[in-house]
């Protein structure tokens, strides 16, 4: 639509034109004038497709008839879509016509030679039909480049950020479902086995059955929890580890270790090396591994000794959680199965290392090295 009117505005001021209106006007008959209109029009609307037979059609009217319009539309064209050099081209062939119209003003004679013979008027009638469109053209296109960076811009920085804030939920979700094993399902493996031992040694009847019941809500609840954690975590995790999480440290490792003691496993700490105050983030982590480590031998060796090491080295914190063979094996309280997967990430996350294997005699061993830098308080 834009073109039809193009085109439509084009044959309507050449028409005003060469009846000289708006310009010089003609001697030829009015059929002659209204083709000639005609077919400056029908150029200006297939401009959207190729606008050189304009341009040819409006150096052809100038030179002939002096008809501006198919010429300053054909400049305008030009500005918006050569490059350079085209530029440069359709610059000579401006001059080019400027100097054929100015040669036929003056041998015609009349208005005509006005307006083309002198070469001030050449350049005056040139950068009114040619230069200025030409500049507006140029223009047109710097504003349609501008808009368009922008615009590509703004899509790019929409793009980053809906990736930024994916990624920023994706993190979030792996932490929450680290803390979640690490905290709910390690108490509520807890609470299984108390109601589990607690079912086995009372006497009483009705003891007995609340007990079961117990064990059988929490087994239920770490299966459902089991189910949440798949949910959660993503299958590429790129968690970061979270500072915001109540500090459980070291200095808290004393009371887990009575927990599990009053479930009859026999744990014996060891220290080695001079304690010192390291960063909150490697004590964290080293609790976070003795806690799984001790999870795990409640869930799968039952009452099964146990030693834990802690030794303060040069720059480094080493963790060791070592059980002994399990009397009879427990297989009946079920887990997430991602306990180790989540301390590995947790330890390779602060540059560290961790080793787990079996011993020949059926114990297990879990070990991470931690690098600690000594800090000035705990």
């Amino acid at each position: 639509m834009r073109f039809v009117l193009l085109g439509a505005g084009v044959f309507a001021a050449s028409l005003l034109t060469l009846h000289g209106q708006v310009g010089v006007p003609s001697s030829l008959p009015l059929p002659v004038l209204v083709a000639v209109a005609a077919v400056a029009g029908v150029t200006a609307w297939h401009a959207r497709r190729s606008w050189w037979p304009l341009a040819v059609v409006g150096a052809v009217t100038y030179v002939w008839l002096v008809m501006w319009p198919p010429l300053m539309v054909a400049s305008f064209h030009a500005g918006r879509t050569l490059s350079r050099r085209g530029l440069l081209a359709y610059g000579g062939g401006c001059v080019a016509v400027c100097g054929v119209s100015a040669l036929a003003g003056g041998w015609l004679g009349g208005l005509r030679e006005m307006m083309t013979a002198t070469l001030g008027n050449a350049l005056l009638t040139a950068l009114a039909v040619m230069g200025l469109p030409l500049v507006a053209g140029l223009w047109a296109r710097a504003r349609h480049e501008v808009l368009e960076a922008a615009k590509e811009r703004a899509e790019r920085l929409e793009r980053e950020q809906v990736m930024r804030a994916e990624q920023a939920r994706t993190q979030e979700r792996a932490r929450i479902a680290r803390e979640m094993h690490d905290v709910v399902a390690h108490r509520v493996s807890l609470i299984v086995l108390h109601a589990g031992a607690l079912e086995v040694r009372t006497s009483d009847e009705e003891t007995a059955r609340a007990a079961a019941l117990i064990g059988g809500i929490g087994r239920e609840a770490l299966t459902n929890l089991r189910d949440v954690l798949g949910v959660l975590r993503s299958p590429r995790q790129e968690a970061l580890d979270a500072d915001v999480r109540p500090p459980p440290t070291l200095g808290d490792l004393d009371r887990l270790l009575d927990q599990s003691r009053a479930l009859g496993i026999t744990v014996t700490r060891h220290d080695e090396g001079e304690p010192r105050p390291v960063e909150a983030t490697v004590e964290r982590t080293a609790y976070r591994v003795i806690q799984e480590a001790l999870t795990n031998v409640h869930k799968h060796a039952g009452n099964a000794g146990t030693d834990i090491l802690i030794r303060y080295g040069t720059g480094q914190l080493e963790v060791e959680v070592r059980n002994q063979a399990p009397h009879a094996p427990r297989d009946d309280v079920p887990g997430a199965g991602w306990g180790l997967v989540g301390l590995r990430e947790r330890v390779e996350l602060l540059g560290g290392t961790l080793r787990t294997s079996a011993d020949d005699g059926g114990g297990f061993l879990v070990s991470a090295r931690l690098p600690a830098r000594e800090t000035s308080s705990r």
